[in-house]
């Protein structure tokens, strides 16, 4: 039986915790063996911290009245026996909602009013402030009042075409899709700009957030929404009414927010939902069959995806089947299927995207702690050549080794000028490094596109500036690359001296590669000129409008730079830490060779004992070089090998010992 998408992200979310726990496990056992440096450790902190705080967004997008929240029902809350979300028949969910969970925070709803779109704070910023969101305690323990609570997010306000053309939901040039007025000429907005749901489901608990988002006109005119959360969501889950296929509202959804971000596709399911309407007693079973499969047909058609990602589904039954726990109508409403899809395409993927990042993270962390290793390991061995030289020689040849070892000792302590030298040309390198890839060299450059979007009136030019903003923003992680690469070579070049002269073994890792980032601001830039350019045209000449086009732009932005200068700052302790890990070995070596000469001159049989005791070294070494290749190794293995090692594994576990990863 194929798992549902609950038990896979479950599964997802075991592999996550025995990963941290592996992860949280090494890096005691380095701190241990003294094999714990700055960087050692500021490694193993960010791979623990990825790992535990991963999130996997599916945002649910579609008009309104195509069964958007009574899908989300039946695929997470059913174990409810009722409703959650809102789902009664006409428009439900009003305002773009976020299910999550935050761990000390209590169940809560919390509510943003719609007058917040009249000022200029993006959503990000309104988060921060919470004296402006209306909370309501949620009841775990009694669904009744959960559901009851929740169904705020369905509250409307009536308010002046005036009122709902400041707001976004009326537009001059497009009277077919605005609300139609009442008899006192107000119109129906909703009363809630955004809600964030906090409930300890236990999907939600382990990282899945789920974005339910409704309409056309709700998602077009939250460029936040549309520039920043719908295209970072893992999947999204696009659905339309098997009883009316696509229709022009749906297709402007589908064309202007979702259909066109290049390499999205596979991270696009389309739910053809209420297939019951079609199951009618005067059709047959293969009619009605034929009839669902002409509109999955039509419907993979219009909006250019595989058939294979076009799904038939009926959520209100599906929810009913699982309530009752009826397999054969589950089966019949196409729910197994979807999650199925689901599961494949939105936790597979994260899984291999977070198993590739965490691999080579720990990949990296293994040579960079071998290297530690390598290091005492070579000044074992010139001890043990030395020791080994002095057998049988009198007290003026042992006087002559210790002068010698004093004398390395003085000449190493004299290339700390150098060293110091080195850090500072470093550190100014990177200062700067940082300072293009800073707030205020962004404020700088999105300078241009502020004074487009500033003044009221309609924008014209404004896609030449944006491009002309990006190809300067693109330069600027290009300029940070050659940086990188020039330090790259600098380092290079003195550790090879360091190396010749005083005998290190200091390699600097490759130069540090951003394309991923300037892949990124492709990505941006081709989502907002398609915004820009899809019908906000009047919208654009809203000054509140445009001010939170280009807050969502910098905060999105600022993601970017950020990620990138801490990428750049992670291969520089890289690259630096074993530096100071070599200095500190050498200074130790120092101290053990001088003082073994001391043992000898003053006791006959200290070189045998001395001696004895780096062969017990070594192989000390050599165990900690196999123990490091185990618990990395148990780290990247694949869910199969996983399952095989634990299989193995005896009965009494050791806490210094790597907990088996599930599947």
């Amino acid at each position: 039986m194929i798992p549902s998408f609950n038990e896979q992200f479950d599964q997802h979310g075991a592999w996550r915790r025995a990963f941290a726990q592996q992860l949280q496990q090494l890096g005691q056992w380095l701190a241990s063996h003294d094999l714990m440096d700055a960087a050692v450790q500021e490694r193993v902190q960010r791979l623990e911290e990825q790992v535990r705080r991963d999130k996997v967004v599916v945002a649910f997008v579609a008009e309104f009245s195509r069964g958007k929240s009574e899908l989300i029902n039946a695929i997470f809350f059913a174990d409810y026996g009722r409703r959650i979300m809102p789902a009664s028949a006409g428009r439900t969910t009003m305002c773009p909602t976020e299910l999550g969970y935050e761990s000390g925070s209590a169940p809560s709803l919390r509510l943003l009013p719609i007058e917040t779109r009249l000022q200029s704070p993006g959503l990000a910023e309104w988060r921060l402030r919470t004296d402006r969101w209306t909370e309501v305690l949620l009841d775990m323990e009694d669904p009744a009042q959960l559901a009851g609570a929740l169904e705020r997010v369905s509250q409307v306000r009536r308010v002046t075409v005036e009122e709902a053309r400041a707001l976004g939901f009326w537009h001059d040039d497009a009277e077919d899709d605005n609300p139609v007025p009442d008899a006192a000429g107000l119109v129906e907005v909703p009363l809630w700009r955004h809600a964030l749901i906090n409930i300890p489901h236990p999907l939600l608990a382990q990282g899945l957030v789920i974005l339910d988002t409704p309409g056309l006109n709700a998602v077009g005119a939250e460029p936040e929404l549309t520039i920043n959360l719908i295209p970072q969501a893992h999947a999204v889950v696009f659905i339309l009414g098997a009883d009316t296929g696509v229709t022009r509202s749906d297709l402007s959804i589908w064309r202007d927010h979702l259909g066109g971000m290049e390499g999205a596709q596979d991270a696009r399911l389309v739910v053809l939902n209420k297939i019951d309407t079609l199951w009618d007693s005067l059709s047959s079973p293969s009619q009605v069959q034929a009839q669902l499969e002409r509109q999955r047909v039509t419907s993979a058609e219009m909006l250019g995806v595989p058939l294979e990602r076009v799904v038939p589904v009926s959520a209100q039954k599906g929810l009913v089947a699982k309530i009752q726990c009826d397999d054969v109508l589950l089966e019949a409403s196409g729910l197994p299927l979807l999650e199925e899809a689901l599961a494949e395409g939105v936790v597979g993927r994260r899984q291999a995207i977070l198993r590739a990042t965490v691999t080579a993270g720990v990949t990296a962390l293994h040579e960079q702690v071998q290297r530690a290793i390598n290091v005492r390991r070579r000044d074992l061995d010139d001890q043990m050549l030395e020791l080994r030289s002095l057998r049988g020689k009198n007290t003026t040849v042992i006087d002559a080794m210790r002068s010698r070892i004093e004398a390395e000792q003085r000449e190493f302590e004299a290339s700390a000028a150098r060293i110091q030298a080195l850090r500072m040309v470093h550190l100014k390198m990177l200062r700067e490094l940082f300072q293009q890839l800073g707030a205020r060299s962004l404020k700088a450059e999105l300078a241009a596109l502020s004074d487009a979007l500033t003044p009221a009136g309609l924008k014209l030019g404004v896609r030449r500036v944006y491009g002309e903003t990006f190809t300067r923003l693109r330069a600027i992680v290009q300029a940070a690359q050659a940086t990188g690469i020039e330090i790259q070579a600098m380092l290079g070049g003195t550790f090879r001296q360091l190396n010749a002269e005083y005998g290190f073994s200091l390699q600097v890792p490759p130069a540090p590669q951003l394309a991923s980032y300037e892949q990124d601001l492709m990505a941006i830039e081709q989502r907002h000129l398609q915004y820009v350019g899809m019908g906000n045209a009047l919208r654009l000449t809203q000054p509140e409008f445009s001010q939170r086009l280009l807050r969502a732009l910098g905060l999105r932005l600022r993601t970017v730079f950020e990620n990138a200068a801490n990428e750049l700052e992670q291969w520089s302790k890289t690259a630096t830490s074993q530096l100071d890990a070599q200095l500190r070995e050498r200074k130790r070596s120092f101290a053990r060779r001088i003082e073994a000469v001391e043992r000898i001159q003053t006791a006959a049989n200290s070189l045998v004992d001395r001696i004895a005791e780096i062969e017990d070294g070594e192989r000390e070494l050599s165990g900690l070089q196999e123990r490091l290749g185990g618990l990395t190794g148990a780290l990247t293995q694949t869910p199969a090998q996983a399952e095989a090692a634990a299989a193995l594994q005896e009965p009494d576990i050791d806490i210094t010992e790597p907990m088996p990863l599930s599947a």
